[in-house]
């Protein structure tokens, strides 16, 4: 293993490592404005959400690490403590990475990068209207992290407005996570999308707790077929099962037949089985299988 103190490194090799570790990470394309007026556009793919009440975002233009130089955008929110965030989907990467680019203060990138400006409702920046997704901020704080290239400076920003294109909602104008088609920051040049074909489910035991691994069955819990991801959608259970009788399976019935002679066999068979079920999602069935090998 590679074991690295960072004081013992450089800045752009510490941020090297951790854009590529620390991923993915959204991306924040925030719209600002200066004292005169000039409007800015500029992605930042430190940035999450932190608070939902008060609704509370936060972003970081770090400083630069070649010439420790800040950014226009947190000059411009340190003027005009307002800025517009912008989610980025697929269809407009290519766009915003162009915005990205170093242009001269007072250039303004909505031009540069083909964007549309739409006028906000209670803040002065403007929204990019491609985006399907766009948040209106005041800026409460700014909380620099240091003095040297490559220092973040917290900008924690208060959501008032927020507007959701009906492409994206469902029939009780919420969100359907299925019909967005989000990008996020990975390393070097590197992205992922996050779309209907590569996301996933994954039960959370919000209202009851899971049995956890040590509750576990000790021939389940020891395990060399199931890995430790399938053996906690086992231990998400709020009570450890029993033996249905009316459960049926062919499988389950040629398994016991075939190996009966071979204990060990059989187990590893019906783990085997009850693995291929839990992928399926079907823990109840696999917890049926399993419960036949003890």
């Amino acid at each position: 293993m590679l074991t690295l103190k960072t004081s013992d490194l450089a800045p752009a090799d510490i941020q090297n490592y951790l854009q590529h570790a620390i991923a993915p990470r959204p991306i924040c394309f925030a719209s600002t404005i200066d004292k005169e007026g000039n409007v800015n556009l500029s992605p930042y793919s430190f940035f999450n959400l932190f608070s939902s009440n008060p609704p509370i975002v936060v972003f970081s233009p770090a400083r630069r690490v070649r010439d420790n130089t800040i950014k226009h955008t947190l000059q411009n929110v340190i003027d005009v403590p307002e800025v517009v965030i912008n989610i980025v989907d697929y269809d407009m990467l290519h766009q915003t990475s162009l915005s990205s680019c170093e242009y001269p203060k007072g250039v303004n990138e909505f031009e540069k990068a083909g964007f549309t400006e739409q006028k906000a409702t209670v803040v002065t920046p403007p929204m990019v209207k491609e985006s399907k997704i766009k948040l209106e901020c005041k800026v409460n704080q700014i909380i620099p992290l240091g003095n040297e290239g490559g220092a973040g400076n917290l900008v924690l920003a208060e959501i008032l407005m927020m507007h959701f294109d009906d492409s994206i909602l469902n029939a009780d104008k919420k969100i359907d996570q299925k019909k967005l088609d989000l990008v996020a920051r990975l390393g070097g040049n590197w992205y992922t999308r996050a779309n209907a074909s590569n996301i996933f489910e994954v039960e959370k035991p919000n209202l009851k707790l899971g049995i956890g691994f040590d509750a576990l069955p000790v021939s389940v819990k020891q395990s060399n077929i199931l890995t430790g991801n399938e053996l906690a959608q086992l231990a998400n259970v709020s009570d450890l099962p029993q033996i249905d009788p009316t459960f049926n399976s062919d499988k389950l019935k040629n398994i016991i037949q075939y190996y009966s002679v071979s204990p060990d066999e059989m187990e590893s068979e019906l783990h085997k089985y009850a693995k291929e079920l839990i992928s399926e999602g079907k823990v109840t069935d696999a917890w049926q299988i399993l419960l036949a090998a003890i």
